[in-house]
């Protein structure tokens, strides 16, 4: 086993008092470290002017050359037929203007923090696949509000369908039905349903070399009340090529596209990034 770095023994605290309380014989325990890196991106965006007063900011910001961090973990419990992650999701991307005698001008094309519980039961288990109902909750949110409103991204969101999970390729490959609370607006609480298909998939084209690429896409199909920035179909979409530089640190090319459509716009709203990653990549088996 890898010795942890001190933070992530600090943080992982109350999982290890909880593991210490049940029988993990023939269980797992896994802190998946998918990547902590930095992104040194191009982004291109469209009909951004309809989307000012979005409190999504991949929407709203402008074309612009930014370095993102990133940080994407997860907790990974399994035994036998079940499957139990907790994941940490967060990026930031922000870049300042202060042009001489002008305003300052500030754009954040990359804003996220997302907490999520997933669990899944394998009801057929196939040797390179399992497949099964699935649940999940999350909670979305920003680091600081879009477009230095005073309105700040604040989603919970919760799904049950089915997922094909735990391939060598298909690490998740679902369909779901999604409740959302929204109370970004606090005067205004939204409860939205929508159908949903996600997936994430890596691929080993050689040894140090691995493709891979998540998402997913969403159409809401009813809401409590009329809020115009609330979406009615969004995509979101990530493909990466990481390779073993030394150890456990990757580099590779990397793209991003955010597209949507909100109630009261006209047209779609889309975020393309192109870029460069630097990851840190590994696994730490906790049992």
């Amino acid at each position: 086993m890898k010795k942890l770095p001190v933070f992530l023994c600090i943080a992982l605290t109350p999982f290890m008092a909880f593991a210490d309380d049940i029988d993990l014989e023939g269980k797992e325990l896994i802190l998946n470290i998918r990547r902590i890196g930095l992104d040194m991106s191009k982004t291109s965006i469209r009909h951004s002017d309809e989307y000012a007063g979005s409190p999504i900011s991949a929407l709203s910001a402008d074309d612009q050359e930014f370095i993102k961090g990133v940080f994407d973990t997860v907790l990974e419990y399994n035994h036998n037929r079940f499957s139990w992650d907790n994941s940490v999701f967060m990026e930031y991307g922000r870049t300042e203007l202060k042009p001489y005698n002008e305003p300052r001008t500030v754009n954040e094309s990359a804003d996220k923090i997302l907490l999520t519980s997933n669990l899944n039961y394998a009801c057929w288990d196939f040797d390179s696949f399992k497949l099964g109902p699935m649940a999940r909750a999350a909670y979305e949110t920003e680091f600081v509000p879009a477009n230095d409103s005073d309105h700040r991204l604040k989603v919970l969101r919760g799904m049950g369908g089915f997922a094909v999970f735990d391939s060598p390729i298909i690490k998740d490959l679902h369909i779901a039905g999604v409740y959302e609370y929204d109370f970004t607006y606090g005067h205004q609480q939204v409860s939205k349903l929508a159908a949903e298909i996600g997936w994430r998939l890596e691929y080993e084209i050689r040894e140090g070399v691995k493709l891979s690429t998540d998402g997913y896409y969403r159409e809401y199909l009813d809401y409590s009340q009329y809020v115009g920035t609330d979406l009615e179909r969004d995509l979101s979409a990530t493909a990466r090529m990481d390779t073993n530089i030394w150890g456990s640190l990757t580099m590779g090319p990397y793209v991003q596209y955010r597209r949507a459509k909100a109630r009261d716009a006209e047209n779609y709203g889309s975020n393309f990034i192109i870029g460069v990653s630097f990851n840190y990549i590994t696994k730490y088996g906790l049992y």
